[in-house]
C-alpha cells in the first residue's frame, strides 16, 4: 500500500462503519481489510485506561490478515510495550497520542514500541508519541559546579534514572524495510529511537522533543543497521541527537554499520550533534552528514552542545570514510572532535582505526572549545581532509594554557572536554597521518594568548590558505612539534605576529607563496627543517 492509497483508506473511515467483528475497514473492491482500529477491539483512548491489549490485538488481526494500517484516531491510547509485525504501519492520526505506561511492569520487552525480525513495518503520522519519562527520572543532588568548570558541566548529570526504565523508548531489532515519518516523539524515558541491526531503514520528518535536563535521551541512535536514511527531522533532546552506535545485543555478533546518508536535519541538545558512538566495537563505512543545524539557544554552557561532530573509534572497531558538508553551528561548545582511542581492547579488529574523513563546508560560530583531532602513539587517526571551514571562539585562552601539557588518556570515554584546556585555540592535531586543510579560518578573541593551530606527531601534512586573528604577544599562528613532511601555502600570517610557525622537532616542512607581510620572521625555534620558497612575499 503506497501512501495515496494509505492517505485515501484512512480518509475512508469517516464515512465508513467498522466492523466491530474484524476491526477493518475494507477497500472500495471488497478485498482483504486494509485498516484495524483499537476501539473496535475495546480502546478506549482516555488517556487513563490502558489500551494496551487493544491495540496489540488490533494489530495481531492486522499482520495476520495480510498486513494493512493501525490506525490510532484522536484520543489519548495510554500503553505499556506494543509489539509491531510484518506489513504493519501504526498510523497515528492528528490529535491521537500513544502515552507510555508510567508503570515499568507494563513493559514486556523494555521498551514502548518494539518489532523484532518484522519486515515492511512502520511508523507514521502527525500524532505523538509520549513516553512519560518524568516517572522514571530521579534527581540528583550534586555539588555546585564553580563558574571556570561550567565549560564541562551538562544539566543531564543532576538527573539519572530509576533502576528499571523503558529503554530504548522505540526499538527495531533485526528488520528489514522500515519506514517511520512525521510522528512526534517525546519525553523518552531513555533513548528514543534505536533501530538495532535493520535492513534499509527510512527516518523521515520526525520531530523528537526530550527535555534538556533529561538523562541518557539520546535522540536516534542506529546501531549496526545497513542502507539508512535519516532526513528532514528535528531532534531536541538532553544527550546525543543523532549517534550511530556498533554493539552486539543479546548474543548477536557486532554488525557493520554502512551505507548511512543524514540530512536536512535541526539537532540540539546537551551532549553531542552528529557523533559515532560509544560504542565502537565493528566498523562504520560509506556514511554522509550533510545540509544540516546543529545548535544551542543562548543558554548557559551546560545547556550547550558538547560537540557538533564527534567521531570516534575507541573500542577496536574501525571508521572508514565519512563525507560531511554543509553544516552550520551556533553556540556548540566544540565544533569538530575525531578520536581514535583505547577505550576497550578485548576485541580488536584487524580493520581498527579512524580513516578516511572528509568535512567540508562548515561554519560555526559562538564556539566555546578547541576542536580536535588526535590519535594515540602509533595508532594514528589517517587521512582527512578538512576544507571551506570557518570557526568563531568566543572564549579566549589564558597565558598558561600556551604550553599546558595534554595528556593522552588513552582509555577514557571520546568527547571533546576530555584533554581539559588544550594549547591551541582553534584546532588541536596529534598523532595524525596525512591531514589535508584548504581554505580554513579561525577568528578568536582580542584576548586570546594561545596559537590558532597545534601540529603535534603529524606526518604529511598540506595546509593552503589558513587565516586567523592575531594571538596576544604576538604567539606564531601555527606551532609543530615532531612533524614530519608538510606544505604551507597561500596562507596569511596574523598581523603582529612573532613569525608564521613555531617549530621543535620538525623536518622537511616546506613553505610557499605565503603572506608574511605581518609579521617578523618565517618561523621560531628549531627552524632548521623548513626549506624551500618562504620568500616569496616580503621576506628575505
Amino acid at each position: 500500500m503506497d501512501r495515496r492509497e494509505m492517505l485515501a483508506a484512512i480518509a475512508s473511515l469517516g464515512m465508513s462503519t467498522l466492523s466491530t467483528t474484524a476491526g477493518a475497514v475494507p477497500r472500495s473492491d471488497g478485498t482483504r481489510p486494509a485498516i484495524f482500529d483499537p476501539r473496535s477491539f475495546g480502546a478506549v483512548g482516555d488517556g487513563r485506561t490502558k489500551d494496551t491489549k487493544s491495540v496489540q490485538r488490533a494489530i495481531d488481526v492486522c499482520t495476520a490478515a495480510g498486513g494493512g494500517i493501525v490506525y490510532l484516531g484522536p484520543g489519548t491510547y495510554l500503553c505499556g510495550t506494543v509489539v509491531l509485525k510484518s506489513n504493519v504501519t501504526l498510523y497515528l492520526e492528528a490529535g491521537a497520542m500513544l502515552l507510555g505506561s508510567g508503570d515499568i511492569k507494563d513493559y514486556q520487552p523494555g521498551h514502548l514500541i518494539y518489532a523484532s525480525g518484522a519486515q515492511n513495518v512502520g511508523l507514521a503520522g502527525p500524532g505523538k508519541i509520549d513516553g512519560q519519562g518524568s516517572a522514571f527520572w530521579v534527581h540528583i543532588e550534586r555539588p555546585a559546579v564553580s563558574e571556570d568548570k561550567l565549560w564541562s558541566d551538562a544539566i543531564h548529570l543532576d538527573w539519572t534514572h530509576t533502576a528499571n526504565h523503558p529503554s530504548p523508548m522505540i526499538e527495531f531489532e533485526g528488520c528489514t524495510d522500515v519506514r517511520i515519518s512525521d510522528v512526534f516523539l517525546c519525553n523518552a524515558p531513555g533513548w528514543t529511537l534505536r533501530p538495532f541491526n535493520c535492513d534499509r531503514v527510512q527516518i523521515r520528518g520526525i520531530v523528537i522533543k526530550n527535555p534538556i535536563y533529561s538523562p541518557n535521551s539520546d535522540g536516534i541512535d542506529p546501531t549496526g543497521c545497513q542502507d539508512v536514511v535519516i532526513s528532514d527531522c528535528i531532534i531536541d533532546t538532553g544527550d546525543d541527537a543523532i549517534c550511530l552506535k556498533s554493539e552486539s545485543l543479546n548474543g548477536t555478533p557486532t554488525r557493520l554499520s554502512r551505507n548511512i546518508v543524514v540530512t536536512n536535519c535541526i539537532l540540539t541538545g546537551c551532549c553531542n550533534g552528529f557523533k559515532f558512538g560509544t560504542p565502537t566495537y565493528g566498523g562504520f563505512e560509506n556514511i554522509t552528514f550533510s545540509n544540516s543545524v546543529i545548535y544551542s539557544d543562548d543558554v548557559p554552557l551546560p545547556s550547550r552542545v558538547i560537540a557538533g561532530i564527534q567521531l570516534s573509534a575507541v573500542d577496536g572497531g574501525w571508521v572508514d570514510g565519512v563525507v560531511i558538508s554543509g553544516i552550520q553551528m551556533r553556540r556548540v561548545r566544540a565544533p569538530i572532535c575525531l578520536r581514535r582511542g583505547t577505550r576497550h581492547t578485548d576485541n580488536v579488529t584487524p580493520q581498527n582505526g579512524m580513516r578516511g574523513i572528509v568535512i567540508d563546508g562548515l561554519h560555526a560560530t559562538d564556539a566555546i572549545l578547541t576542536s580536535s583531532i588526535t590519535g594515540l602513539p602509533g595508532l594514528h587517526v589517517e587521512d582527512v581532509r578538512l576544507s571551506d571551514i570557518r570557526i568563531a571562539t568566543v572564549m579566549s585562552g589564558k597565558p598558561e594554557w600556551v604550553s599546558h601539557p595534554v595528556p593522552e588518556v588513552a582509555p577514557d570515554y571520546p568527547q571533546s572536554r576530555m584533554f581539559g584546556w588544550l594549547p591551541a585555540s582553534g584546532l588541536y592535531v596529534r598523532h595524525v597521518h596525512s591531514l589535508s586543510m584548504r581554505d580554513v579560518s579561525f577568528s578568536t578573541p582580542v584576548e586570546e594568548w594561545r596559537p590558532t593551530l597545534v601540529f603535534d606527531d603529524v606526518q604529511d601534512l598540506r595546509c593552503s590558505g589558513l587565516q586567523s586573528t592575531p594571538a596576544i604577544k604576538g604567539e606564531p599562528m601555527l606551532q609543530m612539534g615532531d612533524v614530519n613532511g608538510a606544505w604551507l601555502s597561500d596562507t596569511k600570517a596574523p598581523q603582529g605576529a612573532r613569525a608564521l610557525l613555531k617549530l621543535k622537532s620538525s623536518k622537511d616542512i616546506l613553505v610557499s607563496g605565503c603572506d608574511l607581510r605581518g609579521c617578523a620572521a618565517v618561523a621560531e625555534g628549531d627552524a632548521d627543517g623548513i626549506r624551500g620558497e618562504y620568500n616569496m612575499l616580503g621576506k628575505p
